[in-house]
C-alpha cells in the first residue's frame, strides 16, 4: 500500500532533525540524486523574480591581476581614480581588489578596456 503525500508529510513532522537528515542521505544514495540541487534551482519568491527582471545599472570594476606591466597598470589606476601613487600601488599589489565601484555600464567597460590595454586582468561585476 502506497502512502499519500499528506501521510508522508505527517510522518516527516514526527521526525527529529537528525532522523530527517539521515532519511535525506539514504534517499539521495538510493536514488542517486542530490536534494540541495532542487532547492537551489527554485526561486525564493516574487522578490527574487523581480530582482532578476531588473537590469543591473551599477557595476564594479575589479582588478584581478596586474600582469607583467605593473607600472602601466598603476598609472591607469591613478587616471581612473583619485588615488595617489602609494595608494594605487597598494591597490595593484593587493589584487584582486575593486578599482571602481557602483559606476555606469559605459564607465565600467571603458575602465576595464583601459586596464586590459595596460596588461591587467579585470572583471566587471
Amino acid at each position: 500500500m502506497a502512502l499519500t503525500q499528506d501521510e508522508l508529510l505527517a510522518e516527516f513532522e514526527g521526525m527529529t532533525l537528525i532522523q530527517l537528515s539521515e532519511f535525506v542521505k539514504a534517499f539521495e544514495e538510493k536514488f542517486d540524486v542530490t536534494a540541495a540541487a532542487a532547492v537551489a534551482a527554485a526561486p525564493a519568491g516574487p522578490a527574487a523574480v523581480a530582482e532578476v527582471a531588473e537590469e543591473q545599472d551599477e557595476f564594479d570594476v575589479v582588478l584581478t591581476g596586474a600582469g607583467e606591466k605593473k607600472i602601466q597598470v598603476i598609472k591607469v589606476v591613478r587616471e581612473l581614480t583619485s588615488l595617489g601613487l602609494k595608494e594605487a600601488k597598494d591597490l595593484v599589489d593587493g589584487a584582486p581588489k575593486p578599482v571602481l565601484e557602483k559606476v555606469a555600464k559605459e564607465a565600467a567597460e571603458k575602465a576595464a578596456e583601459s586596464l586590459k590595454a595596460a596588461g591587467a586582468s579585470v572583471e566587471v561585476k
